[in-house]
């Protein structure tokens, strides 16, 4: 894999990159719609591409492992082939679902036991058996097993916890080291920053994550229940250490106004579940603000869902048909809000490093955060 830093915008740390990888070129900053088990949900792998625009995709390890499992991805030829999507992918280790079992799981040196939230079988993930797994499912960015502290926790459980974050981090750069990609293309693993909302412990292990070397660095731990502006004062203390000439990729963040913020603090990938999460609650995201297409407001208003869109389903649709698709739980208002809304996403990154190549970026960050907060 490799990244090149194509420009920072003045006054700020926004960047343009371009990230390539085998299974191709991602233009950053960009955001990664998230298909948890294989599927981004609500949308085709065609739609993905020719109405999304999406560049790369996320897979949960957690959930690929124990459904449909290791030995079924390995017959298919790995995760790209199994869905049949022939871009760049990265997968999450599965540490933040583990550790969000809370009573059904044990954490331990060696790694968690946990039981299935299927069936309620028992399992163990170590870093050594997630960087196996994350091979088998054989995509282009792989995470290392961390721990992911409630953001509520203390000082004492943090640093205990980033410690643990660390030596396991070792484990799995060793194990991956010591084994080869299964399916013909390279591999690349990021380490994850952690230390919840406390700043020394946060640039410790800004510190300790740089030191790998790595072909990238996540940042972890936080979109956990804390005030927005701690997020961004913590973006803010992680990238003054993070190496410049890495992607850094900041995990399950967030709202558009999110993303301004941390492209602006600069972040180069995004991921989140809340494009396709509210679109299915009919809450969608436009260039002019946020709707509710339940409202009765929109029951005849006849305009596009966004003028402004880049999907056909923008212009296509009408508000008013889209109201009726949900008030009648119609299938098709989820697909359609769900594109409409990842659309979005990534006319916005494309926004903003269009802006940033151009020295445009500040005054049009300025304009955007109004537009993206508004309520419609």
């Amino acid at each position: 894999m490799h990244f090149e830093l194509i420009k920072t915008a003045d006054k700020t740390r926004a960047r343009a990159g371009l990230l390539t990888t085998d299974h191709g070129q991602i233009e950053t900053p960009i955001f990664m719609p998230v298909g948890t088990v294989g599927s981004v949900k609500g949308v085709m792998q065609r739609d993905l591409k020719e109405e999304v625009g999406a560049q790369i995709i996320l897979g949960n390890t957690y959930h690929l492992y124990l459904r449909p499992g290791t030995d079924i991805l390995e017959q298919a030829g790995g995760l790209h082939r199994f869905i049949h999507w022939d871009r760049p992918m990265l997968t999450d280790s599965g540490g933040f679902q583990v550790f969000s079992l809370t009573g059904i799981r044990k954490l331990k040196e060696e790694g968690c036991y946990f039981q299935s939230h299927i069936d309620g079988s028992r399992h163990f993930f170590s870093p050594e058996r997630v960087m196996d797994i994350e091979r088998s499912i054989g995509a282009d960015i792989i995470m290392a097993l961390d721990e992911c502290p409630p953001g509520t926790s203390d000082y004492a459980y943090a640093k205990k916890s980033l410690g643990l974050t660390h030596r396991w981090l070792d484990r799995c750069i060793q194990r991956f080291r010591e084994t080869e990609p299964k399916y013909g293309h390279q591999q690349s693993l990021f380490p994850i920053v952690q230390g919840c909302t406390y700043k020394d412990l946060r640039q410790q292990s800004a510190e300790y994550i740089a030191s790998k070397g790595a072909d990238g660095n996540a940042i972890g731990g936080l979109a956990v229940g804390e005030p927005t502006d701690v997020m961004y004062e913590m973006i803010e203390v992680v990238n003054e250490i993070l190496p410049q000439d890495r992607p850094r990729y900041l995990m399950g963040v967030g709202t558009p106004a999110n993303l301004l913020e941390g492209i602006e603090r600069g972040v180069d990938m995004f991921d989140c579940v809340m494009p396709t999460r509210n679109g299915r609650n009919a809450m969608l995201f436009t260039s002019e603000g946020i709707m509710n297409l339940r409202n009765k407001k929109w029951e005849n208003d006849f305009t596009p869902i966004d003028p402004n869109g880049t999907a056909s389903v923008d212009t296509f649709y009408t508000r008013a048909y889209l109201h009726h698709l949900f008030k009648a739980q119609e299938l098709l208002a989820l697909e359609i809000a769900s594109i409409h809304n990842l659309a979005f996403y990534l006319w916005l990154v494309g926004e903003a490093r269009r802006h940033i190549l151009d020295g445009t970026f500040s005054a049009w960050k300025s304009v955007m955060m109004r537009r993206v907060t508004n309520r419609l």
